[in-house]
């Protein structure tokens, strides 16, 4: 006797849209639940780091749980990827197990439709991911950094830091990308806005260092562009002595670093630089970034989700690949970043490859796990 194929009801909803639903209800508790809990974890972290300013540096308790909830949105951005990871890997593990996805695929759905949901989840979490980086993320990670600046600043201490830019008067912008424990600047880039419409004057130093409003620079170009943003006049220094406005501590409570830009901000930057002839990579693998590692929630989700089908240890073997995966993925990602940094890889290369080495596992998996029973 042959059995017939479950059809839907006239006036109801297809099959594959009550399958669909039916696997996203399964998703979305697991990830809730985890992103909670990820959040939770990380932010315990923070706060046993922050609690010496409430016991040691006397700062009011009200400020910490600010600069807690500032930093809350960098945390979600972090565990948003490893929840979706984690919720894909324990869903389709739950209905393989309990033999609820064999049946799905008895009745005509192939694996690959099955997960569509799952990847649509992940591709929407990239998408929330992505804005939440890119317009909050920016703004909460400033107003932490200035707190936190301006309760080391109250001690006497420097509070310049590497790898920032900052504003100096209406028309100067500094950045400086590392500073020695003993106060000397290295890699020091200027741009001075002219006061008519064109582009700006620019200024690489390799060491550098300030005292009040003087700033004293060494082994440096100074270069000039005409309207239309060519070299027209270079000059080389050993030293160069620039004055500012105000003193440099003034200044230093507008110190920006990429994570407190949005991409836009950080592509005006970049290009404001690479046009003065300054070679500024670094700036543009991490504007790649920004867009690359939101992309974590799909490529998580489609690499997790064939891997659910191998599942034989229930919420264990979830947990385990999740740790081991996310991992890799980060770890592949920061050395991936460094190569880029240092002109091993292209930049778009840099910030995408290992986006595109787990998509590539994950569709390959995907397209050979009809095949498993």
């Amino acid at each position: 006797m042959e059995l017939e194929r479950p059809t839907a009801a006239r006036g109801s909803l297809p099959l594959g849209a009550i399958l669909d639903w039916y696997i996203l209800r399964e998703f979305l508790g697991p990830f809730f639940f985890s992103t909670a809990g990820f959040s939770v974890i990380l932010l315990s972290g923070l706060l046993f780091e922050l609690t010496d300013l409430i016991f040691v540096k006397n700062v009011a308790a009200g400020t910490v749980f600010r600069m807690l909830m500032y930093r809350l949105p960098a945390l979600m951005v972090m565990t948003l990827p490893i929840a979706v990871l984690f919720s894909t890997l324990l869903s389709l593990g739950r209905l393989s197990q309990d033999s609820e996805l064999t049946v799905m695929r008895s009745c005509g759905a192939p694996f690959r439709r099955l997960v569509v949901i799952i990847l649509l989840a992940g591709l929407g979490v990239s998408g929330l991911t992505f804005m939440v980086n890119d317009r909050v993320v920016p703004w909460a990670n400033q107003e932490f950094e200035s707190m936190l600046r301006r309760i080391i600043f109250e001690e006497g201490r420097p509070v310049v830091e590497e790898n920032v830019f900052f504003r100096a008067g209406a028309d100067r912008y500094f950045y400086i990308r590392r500073m020695d424990p003993s106060g000397e600047l290295h890699d020091v880039m200027i741009y001075e806005l002219p006061e008519r419409a064109g582009f700006p004057t620019f200024i690489h130093a390799r060491s550098g260092s300030y005292l009040g409003d003087t700033w004293t620079l060494h082994n440096g170009v100074h270069r000039e562009t005409d309207e239309r943003g060519f070299t027209v006049q270079e000059a080389r220094f050993e030293t160069m002595i620039l004055q500012t406005d105000e003193r440099a501590d003034v200044y230093f409570g507008t110190q920006r670093t990429t994570d407190e830009m949005s991409r836009r901000e950080l592509a005006s930057h970049i290009e404001r630089f690479q046009r003065g002839g300054l070679q500024v990579r670094s700036f543009v693998v991490d504007y790649h970034m920004k867009l690359a590692m939101p992309m974590a929630s799909f490529m998580f989700a489609l690499f997790g989700a064939p891997l659910a089908l191998r599942s034989r240890g229930g919420r264990a073997y979830g947990i385990a690949v999740s740790i081991v995966a996310t991992f890799l993925y980060y770890v592949a990602s920061s050395v991936s970043r460094s190569l880029g940094v240092n002109a091993v890889l292209d930049p778009l290369l840099a910030a995408w490859i290992t986006n595109a080495a787990f998509g590539a596992v994950g569709a390959v998996l995907i397209a050979v796990s009809d095949g498993l029973r």
